[in-house]
């Protein structure tokens, strides 16, 4: 595919020069130092270059494809007609980070599985991906044990490089070059120094990363572990407050409501999370996941041994975040160490 070039002062001539798609990309919000994706134009100011570094954003952009809350169709009490939003819309997620990218490919597994959802595989679809290679990957960033990395172009259309006052963009899919073919007036060929300044940028990347875990043998092993007392551990700190299933970028856990007010209602899908102590409750009032014990066991054994035996992946793209922002500091990593310590006890005892 092409090798492309633009001055970072360009920025905005790029985001008004896809006039057929909606461009969302990483802003900053007003209050605070949270950075997520957003809908923006060519006067917004993004936080891609011109001294905008960042690790990555606070809530992954998994939200473009499965939103927090959506509506799934309205209708009119009496009537027999129902309204289903329009997700036509070509959309392009500008500077999403390459974990980010891979995990979309992880949850494509969920929401086309048995049954295809329509409302996420339309999105997904509509949506080009542009990557922004890592720079400076956060301290509790892992994605390679995970099969990522700061560069990593597998799940993307296109990634681009900041490369301090000019932005190197590398078209990866079809969709990737017909995006850049939008662009032709801004574009500039890439040369043999940007090509170069990007490589050892994404290798100087990959040498900061310094946490890491060998997944190997962790989906087998695990279920074997069901009632080692190391989950009561890491259960005892954990408050529920469900942050590091929300800003998990594989997480998919939803709720399915009907709301009315007067005549007038709608079927909405939003986030749930799995420790939420009231998420398994069955109709009858029987909870089979009551403790926090069990699910936490049940966060950790979804994403590193259920999923994987159906789809064959981790869901994990080892981006960091529930480390992060864990109130009470639970580490994945220890979580993980921990499992495979006991597993080598219990099979060297055995």
């Amino acid at each position: 595919m092409g090798e492309y070039k633009f001055s970072i002062e360009k920025l905005p001539e790029v985001v008004s020069g896809l006039k057929e798609y909606r461009v969302y990309a990483p802003v900053k919000e007003e209050e605070g130092e949270v950075v997520r994706y957003k809908l923006i134009d060519e006067n917004t100011r993004m936080s891609i270059g011109a001294g905008e570094e960042f690790s990555n954003s606070n809530v992954p952009p998994k939200e473009l494809m499965f939103p927090e809350t959506e509506t799934l169709f309205k209708f009119h009490l009496g009537e027999g007609r129902m309204e289903a939003p329009s997700l036509d819309d070509k959309r392009v997620v500008l500077g999403i980070r390459p974990c980010d990218a891979q995990a979309c490919s992880i949850v494509d597994n969920l929401f086309g599985w048995d049954f295809a959802d329509p409302y996420y595989q339309k999105r997904r679809e509509n949506t080009v991906l542009v990557g922004l290679a890592c720079s400076s990957p956060c301290s509790n960033c892992f994605c390679p044990s995970l099969g990522g990395g700061p560069a990593e172009e597998k799940y993307l259309d296109a990634i681009m490089f900041d490369l301090g006052d000019t932005l190197y963009l590398r078209t990866i899919t079809e969709k990737g070059e017909e995006l850049a073919g939008a662009l032709s007036g801004v574009l500039e060929s890439a040369t043999d120094a940007e090509k170069s300044a990007a490589e050892k940028q994404a290798g100087e990347a990959l040498e900061k990363i310094k946490r890491s875990v060998d997944t190997k043998g962790i989906p087998e092993k695990l279920p074997s572990l069901y009632d080692h007392p190391m989950w009561e551990q890491f259960s005892d700190r954990c408050l529920g407050c469900g942050i590091c299933t929300f800003l998990c970028p594989t997480c998919h856990c939803f709720d399915i409501q009907d709301e009315v007010e007067c005549f007038d209602a709608r079927r909405a899908r939003m986030w749930d999370s799995c420790m939420f102590s009231e998420y398994t409750v069955h109709a009858s009032g029987h909870n089979p996941r009551p403790t926090r014990k069990q699910r936490t066991r049940n966060r950790i054994s979804h994403k590193y041994s259920y999923f994987p035996e159906k789809f064959d992946v981790i869901a994990c793209v080892g981006c960091g975040r529930c480390i992060n922002y864990c109130p009470v500091n639970i580490d994945i990593l220890d979580i993980l160490e921990k499992t495979k310590e006991a597993r080598a006890k219990e099979e060297k005892t055995a």
